[in-house]
Parts: C-alpha cells; structure tokens; sequence
C-alpha cells in the first residue's frame, strides 16, 4: 500500500475516496420523520351537520269560503298587525252562457211556461169537476134520506167526491211544481253572466257581501301564494305570516348520531354570515325519522333536531326564515385533556398503538385511547405529556428504527 501511494498517490487518494463514498451511500440514515408531544389541552367531541332557521309559529291563511279573492296589495316582508285586514272574498259570479246554452236556457223557460199554463187548466178541470161531485152528492143525499134510492147510489156519490178532492189537491200541487220550476229557468236565465243588464250588475254588485280575512298575529309576511285577483276554494292557501324574531333551528342528521344527542345538549352555530359563533340548546329530537338519498346515492335514514338560540337577541335578528347555519352539537368537553393526533394512531394487536422518539429511536408503545374527534384523541394510558409522537408514520418506521425530526 505504501509504495501504490508512493508510486500513484492521486490514484490512491481516489480509490480511498470512492470506497468512503460507498461506505457513506450505503450507511443506514435516520428516517425523517414528523413529531408532535403529547400535551394537555380542551378537546371537544361534536356532531356537525347544516341546518337551517325556521319561524318557530308559521301560520297559513287560507281561503274560509269559496270566492274571487281581490289583487293582493302586500309584499313579502310587510309587517301586519293582529286583526287586520289582509284581503277580502267576493261571491263567485254566475257563470257565463254561450248563446246555444242561452237559447236552450229560454226554451226551458218557455217550457217551463207552457208547462204551468197546462198545469193551471188541468187544476181547474179538476176543481170543476170536484165542485160537480159535491153538488151531486148533495142533490141525492135527501132521496137518500126518504130511501128513494138505493144505498149503493149514494155511497158512490161520496167516493166521487172523495176521488174528486184528491184530483183536485194533486192538481194544485203540480201547479205549484210547474211554478217553481219556472222560476228556475227564470233565474238561470236571468243572473247568467252574459245574459244580466246593466241595472241588475250595479245593483247586485254593490251589495255583495264581501268576507275579510283577517291577521291572527302581529307579524311580517312570509310567503303569497296568490298575487292577483282570481276565484278561490274553501281551504287553498293565500298567505303565510309568522315573527321572525322568534327563530328555531331544524337540522338534518343521521339516525345513529340523533341516539347520542340528548334534549338540553349545547350547540353552536358557525358560518351564519355573523362574526362570531352563536349558541344554542336541543329542545326536541323528533321521534320519526325519513329516508333520503346521499350525493353518493346511499339511502340514509334522517332525523330532524330542533335546537333554540340561547345568544342574546340582539347577535342574530339579521337571520330570517329559511337561513343556513352550521350546527356543532357537544358531544363531550373537557378542558385539560392529554391528547395526541389521530393521525399518529395505527392498529396493533386489537388495541391502538403510536410511535415515540426516544434518543433518536422509534419506539412502539400500546395506549389506550378515550374520546376522540376527526384530529385528536385523547391518551387514557401509555404515553406521558411531553413526549414526542411520530405524525403520520411511514412504512419504514419500525420499533427500534433510527429517526430524526423533520
């Protein structure tokens, strides 16, 4: 070796620098890796879904009787007060007859006419010939009396009369039928749309009867259903009015979550459009949920949470009915939790384990973990505050395994 560096020492130096450079290539290197010490902290398990506000008291006008309701003069927004007037109903107006059913409603009536006049001759006839009857009976009566005549002649003459009487009533009766359906036809004809004169429309028109629909509440109005003028039906929806002061939270959430929120749980509200997150408390969870279909296409079973605010009043009378919020229903809370990343958490012999660093080494330790949310987990057992834990292991890191912090 002496006399290669003495004979060829460039050639020597370079071979003594390659091996050292294989040497140094293949020399195990520590794994880069990314730690974070476990620490006391707050942590806070949540539920979190979208939501959105609702008037807590919505109430629907809708139409008392049928009719033509008047051109609505309210906008969305208009406040109203109790007991006044919102619209009025008019009676619905005859309908119009085109002139065949014009022409067929005048013959009726000229039938109905004839009709009468036939019924009135036909009562006279029959009143005749009842009035016959009676003078007959009464001219036989006293040969009756004196036995003159047979029995049988004047019991016949008294059932004449009898049947008489009842011709008679009967046609009296059909009289006053053809009377009544004359004045059917009448009236059909007459309050027909097309068929009324000027005088009958200002005389009627004036002294319709008009009923007002009133407001229950004071308020604003949510929603019109109708904006012009046009014939209603008994129960069809015109307005909705509520107080929008007075807001509750309905908010969409899983059936599995919905079995771990209780009546009373805190929940707060982001991503309002406010400055700062507003707070509330679960009031009801609705005891019948309803299936609907994910972005994904999954069937899920839904349940409505409704939740009221408990801030004061004066940080959200800017939300209205129907706006969205982000709910964030509390779980569990606790102010001073030892806690590491989820993300440093693997599966290890049925239970949870994590690496530590120690002295440049990675250490598996088994722990036994509480409470967790989407980032961190809180550490019931196996690791101690201030130590640090590996984030986001790669496969190369083993127990025993060099590591250094990136």
């Amino acid at each position: 070796m002496r006399p290669l560096l003495r004979e060829h020492p460039v050639v020597a130096l370079i071979a003594i620098l390659v091996t050292g450079l294989i040497i140094w290539g293949f020399w195990p290197k520590p794994i880069l890796v990314d730690v974070l010490p476990a620490r006391y902290a707050p942590l806070t398990i949540t539920i979190e879904e979208e939501g959105r506000t609702r008037v807590i008291d919505r109430y629907v006008i809708a139409a008392p009787v049928n009719g033509v309701t008047c051109r609505q003069q309210l906008n969305v927004g208009d406040s109203v007060t109790q007991g006044q007037v919102l619209l009025g109903i008019t009676p619905l107006e005859s309908q119009g007859l085109d002139p065949r059913s014009r022409a067929q409603a005048e013959a009726r009536l000229a039938s109905a006419e004839s009709a009468l006049r036939a019924a009135q001759e036909q009562a006279r006839a029959s009143a005749a010939t009842a009035q016959l009857a009676i003078l007959e009976r009464n001219r036989l009566q006293p040969l009756a009396d004196k036995g003159l005549i047979s029995r049988e002649i004047i019991d016949k003459a008294y059932t004449a009369v009898q049947t008489t009487s009842a011709a008679k009533r009967s046609a009296d009766f059909t009289v006053e039928v053809a009377e009544y359906d004359r004045e059917a036809a009448r009236t059909m004809l007459q309050y027909s749309a097309s068929g009324q004169d000027e005088s009958l429309n200002t005389a009627e028109n004036t002294n319709q009867e008009r009923v007002l629909v009133r407001s229950p509440i004071n308020g604003k109005i949510l929603k019109i259903a109708r904006q012009c003028e046009g014939p209603v039906v008994t129960g069809e929806p015109l307005l909705e009015i509520g107080d929008p002061t007075a807001l509750e939270i309905e908010v969409d959430v899983l059936s599995a979550d919905a079995v771990r929120i209780a009546p009373g749980m805190k929940v707060t509200f982001d991503r309002w459009g406010g400055e700062q997150p507003l707070t509330g408390v679960v009031r009801i969870i609705e005891p019948t949920g309803s299936t609907k279909i994910s972005a994904l296409g999954v069937e899920e079973q839904r349940v409505l949470i409704i939740s009221d605010f408990t801030s004061p009043n004066a940080l959200w009378q800017r939300l209205g009915d129907g706006y969205r919020v982000e709910a964030s229903f509390i779980i569990w809370q606790q102010q001073e939790v030892l806690q590491i990343p989820t993300s440093s958490l693997f599966r290890y012999h049925n239970g949870w384990a994590a690496f530590v660093m120690q002295d440049g080494y990675a250490r598996r330790r088994e722990i036994i973990i509480g409470q967790r949310n989407g980032l961190m987990a809180q550490v019931l057992k196996g690791i101690e505050a201030g130590e640090k834990v590996i984030n986001h292991p790669s496969d190369e890191v083993d127990d025993g395994v060099r590591v250094t912090p990136r």
